[in-house]
């Protein structure tokens, strides 16, 4: 781990593992919109008309080893720029419209995938081409003109499910650049369901989205110069959950240190107990880049319900769900997946949760300052009392860790350094969390 990585892992724990305050925040296109106040899981923005208006332009990101990288990407119309654009809720068969400001160079645009009758300004959403003889495809849909440039789509919402909206012009660049968001599409009248069917009820408050995607730095500096871009040598050297990278992944949703990454991707679960938990979490993956990004936790299975918006059922319609310990996400596809812990027999309250020595001093992360990593632990700290005199118990309330991480390991490394880039933690707290804060 880089100092810099290290020293911002240090800050982001006592925080995370803080009290999860609910917060307003000023973000949001104007009065009409809401955005859910929550320090972890999915941040849906939402509006009672179903229509958002988003500006594409250009700004920077940071990254855990110090480094600033340019980006363009989709925010909100009068608020703040944003990687990735805002999480955009809406329910099944409802007419949506999205009015897309173009700040940016360049042509824009917006496709959505998976959703029904696209227009643009008034018209079918098409491919556009050029004067050239032979025609040269210049966009798969209308676009916003460079500099200030405006067009409304409008569409009617698809299945429920998951789905990835991203620019339509000059993808391989603007996509590589950061125009993508995530589409959330709830059915009617079951907002705690994936889909219509009942199997796929989950906990509403356990709920959680990774939008997987990565940044080749030499990319977006030539974009940034104004110079041409050599996409036959694409090498991404960081690797995102949310447009952070571990270990800023952890951190709570609209970090102060992160003003323009506002999505955190840290899951915070209960063990299943059939009568105070007994459904399921959530988690959404999209993937916005160009190859596979092979993710799973560790020690959990999960329960793959739907593939790009389209529940999991045989040609009888019975269930066709199944359980994976590896989520194998291909490029611009969505998967979306139950999650249980269930493994609370094992949970010993003076052990917090399963025995496990306390690792020597040595095998220990200390300071500066009283924080403390303990390495060898599969959860951050023993139980309370159990640390050295003076050294912060950052096991908060005995609740057990574990890593969430692609399994390509390049995919799990800032900038080659490992122990960062597409990795984060699952938090499960105790059945019986007297000391833990609230959700």
């Amino acid at each position: 781990m880089t100092i810099s990585a290290s020293r911002r892992l240090r800050r982001a724990l006592p925080l995370v593992l803080a009290a999860a305050t609910a917060l307003a925040f000023p973000w949001g296109n104007g009065a009409a919109a809401a955005v859910a106040a929550t320090s972890e899981g999915i941040m849906c923005e939402t509006d009672a008309s179903n229509t958002f208006s988003l500006t594409a332009s250009s700004g920077y990101v940071s990254t855990p080893d110090g480094n600033s990288i340019y980006m363009w990407s989709y925010g909100d119309s009068g608020g703040s720029f944003q990687l990735p654009g805002p999480t955009l809720c809406v329910t099944a068969g409802s007419t949506v419209t999205v009015v897309l400001h173009n700040a940016l160079p360049e042509d824009t645009s917006i496709i959505f995938p998976g959703q029904q009758h696209v227009s643009a300004d008034g018209q079918p959403a098409q491919p556009q081409f050029d004067a050239g003889t032979p025609a040269t495809l210049t966009s798969l849909v209308q676009p916003a003109s460079a500099g200030g440039g405006q067009v409304t789509y409008s569409f009617t919402a698809g299945s429920p499910g998951t789905y990835l909206y991203t620019s339509g012009s000059d993808q391989q660049k603007q996509q590589q650049m950061g125009l993508y968001g995530a589409l959330v599409v709830r059915p009617v009248g079951h907002a705690a369901q994936e889909n219509t069917r009942s199997d796929s009820t989950f906990n509403s408050r356990r709920e959680f989205l990774y939008l997987l995607s990565d940044i080749d730095p030499i990319i977006h500096r030539a974009v940034e110069r104004g110079q041409a871009a050599d996409f036959n040598s694409l090498r991404p050297r960081y690797f995102l959950i949310n447009g952070r990278s571990m270990p800023d992944t952890i951190s709570p949703n609209r970090a102060s240190w992160l003003p323009t990454q506002p999505y955190g991707a840290m899951v915070r679960i209960l063990p299943y107990n059939a009568t105070s938990n007994p459904d399921p979490a959530l988690v959404r993956y999209l993937n916005a880049g160009e190859v596979n990004y092979p993710f799973h936790p560790h020690g959990s299975d999960q329960r793959v319900i739907a593939r790009d918006g389209h529940p999991l059922t045989t040609p009888a319609g019975t269930d066709a769900s199944y359980d994976k310990f590896l989520i194998d996400v291909g490029p611009g596809q969505t998967w979306d997946t139950l999650l249980s812990w269930t493994d609370a027999e094992h949970w010993n309250a003076d052990t917090a949760p399963i025995p496990v020595p306390l690792p020597q001093l040595q095998d220990q992360i200390v300071g500066p300052g009283p924080q403390t990593w303990f390495s060898e632990n599969p959860y951050l700290g023993g139980a309370v009392g159990t640390t050295p005199q003076g050294v912060t118990q950052n096991n908060q309330c005995g609740e057990y860790y574990e890593t969430a991480h692609s399994h390509a390991l390049n995919q799990a490394t800032n900038y080659g350094a490992s122990f960062g880039g597409m990795m984060t933690l699952i938090r499960i707290d105790p059945p019986s969390p007297n000391n833990c804060p609230a959700q």
